[in-house]
């Protein structure tokens, strides 16, 4: 009986290693460039599919707008109970008072009527037409805005991996190389050639190392999850990202320009498009004030003053009218306050241009400046990487023949890594400001 539960328990788990081995096996493994993960975040990215909802929502409004010149038609239909009928005291001149009734009291009255109207004037409705067209052109060029800021988070979310993976890729050589040298003055301590001091260094550098490969491994996993998201793909989807920051060196050799050119961003578009739709509101109050035409026409079925309920034998009688229709308002003190409110608006988002516009401003030229800064920082950090490099086959060599220190040694290894270190990061800075200034000058 034991061996039998055994035999189902060793069954039951290479069973659920099978399925775990080809649910791993079978997960769809994709090669990301940059431009394929733009491409996927622009066509997965809740953030756009949300835009692009919006954008048909302001299509059908503009649609409403023009559908309220259009005929309406209205069928109205009406049944009353005449408990007592109103009536009227008349003097007959002969001293006597007759009272005429409107009606016969407990008699029921129908009444059906068909309308038409057509408006013929109505300016309140040529402004909306004009003004839902300006609130559509703001609902595309806030949609452009947000494909570009999903543009900037893809790219700079690509470019972490990119450091992530360097960076892990220079820890894990650190580490290797740690433990190589720790392999050889372990062994030249049990020749007698090296002191237990340098042994015990050389493990220690070699125990520190790992922890900081750990922090990298995760540092990638966390960068490709948030990569991910902003593409709109599920977490079990594997991808890879065969790129690296030095691929982008020559990028940096580029001169630079200082002219910054803010009329394509977005921000300063949408403020002035808001301002357009403000001043546009403005005339469409000022509608408040003008009058407006309609022509009604109108069909009527009715009877009345029926003792009985047979529709069969009700007496019916019909009319039929045309109505022009002028309304001129003359005076709501409400029109006035809504005027002078929207007047206050303009000048409130006028300032706030000019403010948003001297912010970006700066931004952009302190991102100028730091790709600047980068581009030169660059050559002092590849000749760094370079001495470094040598720094540490030179200590090598001494310590093999015994005129270097384990310090000396230790030292150049950790020096070689952060140079390798910095120079990554001067190229990530160096993207990464130039993805903040793209987006900034409104390039997609």
């Amino acid at each position: 009986m034991k061996m039998k539960m055994r035999l189902m328990t060793i069954i039951a788990f290479l069973t659920a290693f099978t399925l775990t081995t080809n649910a791993q096996e079978s997960a769809p493994t994709m090669h990301i460039t940059l431009d394929k993960a733009i491409e996927l975040a622009l066509s997965d990215n809740p953030t756009m599919k949300v835009a692009e909802k919006d954008i048909q929502l302001k299509e059908i409004s503009k649609t409403e707008a023009w559908q309220n010149l259009l005929p309406s038609v209205t069928l109205d239909g009406a049944i009353q109970y005449n408990i007592k009928v109103a009536g009227m005291k008349v003097d007959m001149g002969d001293g006597n008072v007759r009272e005429m009734k409107m009606g016969k009291d407990g008699s029921n009255t129908w009444n059906a009527a068909l309308q038409v109207a057509i408006p013929l004037y109505a300016p309140a409705v040529y402004k909306a037409m004009n003004l839902s067209e300006s609130d559509l052109q703001l609902a595309v060029e806030k949609s452009r805005g947000s494909k570009i800021d999903l543009i900037n988070q893809v790219t700079k979310a690509y470019y972490q991996l990119m450091l992530a993976q360097d960076s892990y890729e220079v820890l894990n050589e650190n580490y290797k190389l740690a433990v190589a040298n720790y392999d050889i003055v372990n062994k030249m301590y049990e020749q007698g050639r090296v002191s237990e001091y340098d042994k015990i260094n050389a493990e220690v550098q070699k125990n520190n190392a790992w922890p900081s490969v750990v922090s990298g491994k995760n540092s990638v996993e966390l960068a490709q999850l948030q990569l991910k998201v902003l593409m709109g793909i599920t977490a079990d989807v594997k991808f890879i990202v065969a790129d690296n920051l030095k691929n982008y060196e020559g990028e940096m050799a580029k001169a630079l320009t200082n002219d910054i050119d803010l009329s394509n961003n977005s921000s300063l578009k949408q403020i002035d498009m808001q301002g357009e739709l403000l001043h546009k509101q403005y005339k469409m109050l000022n509608t408040s004030f003008q009058p407006t035409l309609a022509l009604v026409g109108s069909y009527q079925y009715q009877s009345i003053s029926n003792t009985n309920w047979n529709i069969a034998k009700f007496n019916w009688s019909d009319a039929a009218s045309i109505t022009l229709s002028l309304s001129i308002p003359l005076y709501k003190a409400g029109n006035f306050t809504s005027l002078k409110t929207n007047k206050i608006q303009q000048q409130q988002l006028a300032e706030t241009r000019i403010n948003t516009e001297r912010m970006l401003s700066m931004q952009a030229q302190s991102y100028v400046d730091n790709m600047t800064a980068s581009a030169e920082q660059l050559q002092s950090n590849k000749a760094a990487v370079e001495l470094a490099e040598k720094g540490v086959e030179i200590s090598q060599k001494r310590y093999d023949v015994g005129k270097g220190t384990i310090l000396e040694l230790t030292n150049s290894q950790v020096s070689l890594t952060n140079t390798r270190l910095s120079y990554n990061n001067t190229i990530y800075d160096y993207l990464v400001a130039k993805s903040d200034l793209n987006k900034v000058l409104g390039i997609e």
